[in-house]
């Protein structure tokens, strides 16, 4: 491409994207898109790409030689030691923010404590980056077409609900992973593309969609991790994930390691000398975790130790623990809070046949499967 198709490429994507710079999106746009938080709180980040345009609050060019170094002032971003309140970044095909790509556009602007950097771009885009950070697009096409949908579902209904918030979804596990287009494939394109618009929903509403990697065995039910009743989030029997490598997982940790972890969180677990499981609840996984310190007993909710111990490494909260030697042995089923869809049971059921609404309504039980413009 020449130099000056590249430059004009930009122009074009600048100004097909110009009135989302100072807008939320919502349904009335001609283009569904999402605003995703990929960079928060940052002292600065690089800008980069093929014909780089850059446009300022108003929607005012601003002639940036990339790469852009943008840093964080006191209320606002710096470039080269120019103040701006917000600077809205497109390219030809895709805009580099610290070496990662990304389509659509990139708003960056100072909030909290550092740089806030916003991906908005084409909801159906957003998805097919997504595919490989949430499972893989090697996995049985019924099953990416099956992540296709309750991440297109999730994503919208964040967006309803964070409706006058500066982004609709974080970029990590806290929402969804999503690492730009740097993994994008024809498969995970195919996934998308073939289920286009389409949302699970209950009573006519767009569903919560949650989901996670392994169940262990049954899925979890919503009121037993956040206290909230689902009528479609009851949890089923799954047997389908057992097989996966993601199963079954030990962990081991000194007492002294877990006291400092918990400490952390605000527990009360100086002088801890032991750590024993509590009560279960129907599905099997653990209410409460009991810290036993020289001082008594202190009882941490399940879901709270994971948080506190570290999602990475107290996987699930359906475990057994048993100390030895000042050493806390782990041994657990699943990875991830249990709520919703298996991951890995969603892929042995496509591989067993099962076409991807049959996988939906079996984790989502009562829930059908619409497209987005017959419920706007």
């Amino acid at each position: 491409m020449t130099k000056i198709r590249i430059v004009m490429a930009g122009l074009l994507i600048a100004a097909a994207f110009v009135v989302l710079a100072g807008r939320r999106c919502d349904a009335a746009l001609s283009v569904d898109t999402i605003r995703v938080a990929i960079v928060k709180n940052a002292p600065g980040v690089t800008v980069d790409g093929n014909g780089l345009l850059a446009l300022r609050e108003n929607g005012a060019a601003v002639a940036l030689n990339p790469p852009v170094a943008v840093k964080a002032g006191r209320d606002d971003v710096l470039v080269d030691g120019v103040p701006y309140r917000r600077l809205v970044f497109s390219a030809a095909s895709a805009v580099s923010i610290n070496g990662k790509r990304y389509r659509g556009v990139a708003e960056i602007r100072f909030n909290d404590k550092g740089l806030l950097v916003v991906n908005e771009l084409p909801l159906e885009d957003y998805l097919v980056g997504l595919i490989n950070c949430e499972i893989s697009s090697a996995w049985p096409i019924e099953a990416i077409k099956a992540q296709a949908v309750i991440a297109r579902t999730y994503a919208v209904n964040r967006r309803e609900s964070r409706r006058d918030a500066l982004y609709h979804l974080e970029s990590s596990v806290i929402d969804q992973v999503y690492n730009g287009c740097e993994i994008e494939d024809n498969r995970a394109r195919r996934g998308v593309s073939e289920t286009a618009g389409e949302v699970l929903t209950y009573n006519g509403a767009i569903i919560q969609a949650f989901y996670h990697s392994n169940c262990g065995g049954k899925t979890e039910a919503a009121e037993n991790v956040w206290g909230m009743s689902i009528p479609y989030l009851k949890g089923v029997d799954c047997q389908y994930c057992r097989l996966s490598p993601s199963s079954a997982w030990d962990q081991k940790l000194s007492l002294r390691d877990l006291e400092e972890r918990l400490k952390a969180a605000g527990y009360k677990a100086t002088g801890l000398i032991d750590i024993r499981a509590g009560a279960r609840n129907s599905s099997g996984r653990l209410k409460d975790v009991i810290a036993v310190t020289r001082r008594g007993e202190v009882a941490v909710p399940g879901n709270q130790f994971r948080k506190a111990i570290g999602y990475g490494i107290i996987k699930s909260t359906n475990f057994t623990v048993k100390v030895v030697n000042g050493d806390a042995i782990f041994s657990g089923l699943g990875n991830g809070h249990g709520v919703g869809l298996c991951q890995w049971g969603a892929k042995q059921r496509a591989l067993e046949g099962f076409s991807y609404a049959e996988i939906l309504s079996y984790y989502y039980p009562g829930t059908e499967l619409k497209k987005l413009s017959d419920i706007r």
